[in-house]
């Protein structure tokens, strides 16, 4: 691992939340967070994480904070120390057929399930419960203050991140390996050069803006026939 940068010394996560809620009697804890909402291709991805009691892992940090080679290296020695990890993926087609936020409801479902442990609780990164089902805690800035929603970001971000190097060599004029699908102007350009490609999410508001004829952007019709952006 290399030695963190000394702008980070200072915002090293903790386990106050998760110590509480083991002293309450919860045994299994679940740290949840999400990447890749505001991508304008490929997956949207759930994190989700348990953490020992005891043995800890140093270095830990919100995924947005480490540099990509940081959080590689950071990636098999948290995998390895969870007691129970999972990343759970919405396809850029089912974020399309079913809407955002039904997306990442649904990775967190399949996250979640993936764990093959019952939680007690789950911890959700921000102030919008996405898990549903009465057991959850909203932390907002969880991914930089609770070690549990920590390690579910490193995870769930590097996991997303590789699928997207892997499709990468498929679209080389769009850098997919560089921005994962985020909007960037090389990202930007691709688009009105080449219009877009199977991976990305044609309901975005970015579709209205290419010249390309033909490719319009997809709007969802709602079972009352009206159609949704």
């Amino acid at each position: 691992m290399p030695r963190l940068r000394r702008s980070l010394k200072r915002q090293a996560p903790n386990l106050a939340v998760e110590r509480r809620l083991w002293d309450l009697g919860h045994e299994v804890v679940v740290g949840v967070d999400e990447v890749g909402r505001g991508a304008w291709a490929g997956p949207i991805s759930v994190g989700a994480a348990v953490v020992p009691r005891e043995s800890r892992v140093y270095k830990i940090r919100d995924s947005k904070v480490l540099t990509e080679n940081e959080r590689e290296a950071l990636f098999d020695r948290i995998a390895g120390w969870c007691v129970a990890w999972s990343v759970g993926h919405a396809s850029h087609l089912e974020c399309d057929e079913i809407g955002m936020s039904a997306a990442q409801r649904l990775a967190a479902r399949r996250a979640l399930e993936g764990l093959e442990v019952r939680p007690d609780r789950v911890l959700v990164d921000g102030n919008w419960d996405f898990v549903g089902g009465g057991n959850t805690t909203k932390i907002v800035k969880g991914d930089a203050t609770t070690v549990s929603i920590s390690v579910a970001s490193v995870l769930a971000k590097v996991t997303r991140d590789r699928l997207m190097r892997a499709e990468a060599e498929h679209y080389p004029a769009f850098n997919f390996e560089g921005n994962k699908g985020y909007p960037c102007p090389v990202h930007k350009a691709a688009l009105q050069a080449w219009g877009p490609t199977t991976l990305h999410r044609r309901t975005w508001a970015f579709m209205d803006g290419l010249m390309w004829p033909g490719v319009r952007r997809f709007r969802r019709p709602d079972p009352q026939g009206r159609l949704f952006d």
